[in-house]
């Protein structure tokens, strides 16, 4: 058996320590432990907080139809805005883009549908492959929504393509899933341009790609697809440059939030609190 207590090369005891027993548990397992990825969340409550979103979405866009002249004359005074500021391209962008057919049927489509394609898909990828990531990154998507229903509610804001001499382009082109004719039309909430939740969810898929992957073709689509998307959101009528802006400050503000706790929580470990309840209250740190 090996001695429990270490002898200096002068005869006396150096030091009361336990003698090693076994292997010492590596480092790398350790971090290996920590790090692992948290559980997946279950399927049924995603579909809840989703739920809940469309719940908050269409009360918001039921105030629509007493808010009309409320929201022209707010897209009005953003556009006066931007014309004093001398930012403001809309429409001219929207006016070349009605000249090309073509090109405008492609943005039209995109505009319409890769806002959830892309949006959904990444957060399915994110749910069921990067656990790791998947949390926090929910959690921005779903606060920046809140944050853009609360303005919806109190500041109403009708697009350019709403306003005199613009053309709504996606209906113009028919678009695939186009919400602003038929069915659809009626379900969808037109008075919300401020802030541009196009412009929120593309920047979100722009935050997501970059930390899911390091490599240099992915974080250019990090940069290309938002920026696509304020092109389409722009040319087609449907957002103000300042909406644009919004809509990055809403994400940039949810992102915060959401992140808060985390940094606290880095800088405060689960160690060094206990360390210090122990310091000052001189009794052990509950487990």
């Amino acid at each position: 058996m090996s001695s429990a207590i270490s002898i200096d090369r002068g005869g006396s005891p150096a030091a009361l320590k336990p003698a090693a027993l076994g292997p010492a548990p590596s480092a790398g397992a350790s971090t290996h432990a920590h790090a692992a990825a948290p559980a997946r969340t279950r399927w049924w409550v995603e579909l809840l907080v989703i739920g809940w979103l469309l719940f908050v979405y269409d009360a918001v866009n039921n105030l629509a139809p007493l808010r009309l002249s409320t929201a022209l004359g707010n897209g009005r005074g953003i556009l006066h805005v931007e014309q004093a500021l001398r930012i403001d391209p809309e429409l001219a962008l929207d006016r070349w883009l009605a000249s090309h057919h073509t090109l405008a049927a492609i943005l039209a489509n995109y505009y319409d549908n890769a806002h959830f394609v892309v949006t959904l898909g990444l957060l399915g990828y994110l749910w069921w492959s990067r656990t790791d990531l998947y949390r926090p990154l929910r959690n921005s998507l779903v606060l920046v929504n809140v944050i853009g229903f609360i303005v919806f509610w109190r500041f109403p804001v009708a697009p350019p393509r709403m306003l005199d001499g613009f053309t709504d382009v996606v209906a113009s082109t028919h678009a695939f899933g186009s919400w602003h004719t038929g069915p659809l039309a009626s379900q969808a909430n037109q008075l919300a341009a401020m802030p541009s939740l196009h412009m929120a969810w593309a920047a979100w898929c722009g935050l997501a790609l970059w930390r899911i992957s390091a490599r240099r073709w992915v974080r250019a689509l990090a940069l290309l697809y938002p920026a696509m998307t304020t092109l389409a959101v722009l040319a087609t009528g449907n957002h103000f440059v300042l909406d644009i802006v919004g809509g990055l400050l809403a994400l940039a503000l949810a992102v915060w939030l959401v992140g808060s706790p985390e940094r606290l929580g880095g800088r405060l470990s689960w160690p060094r609190v206990k360390l210090a309840w122990q310091a000052r209250a001189g009794r052990p740190a509950p487990d």
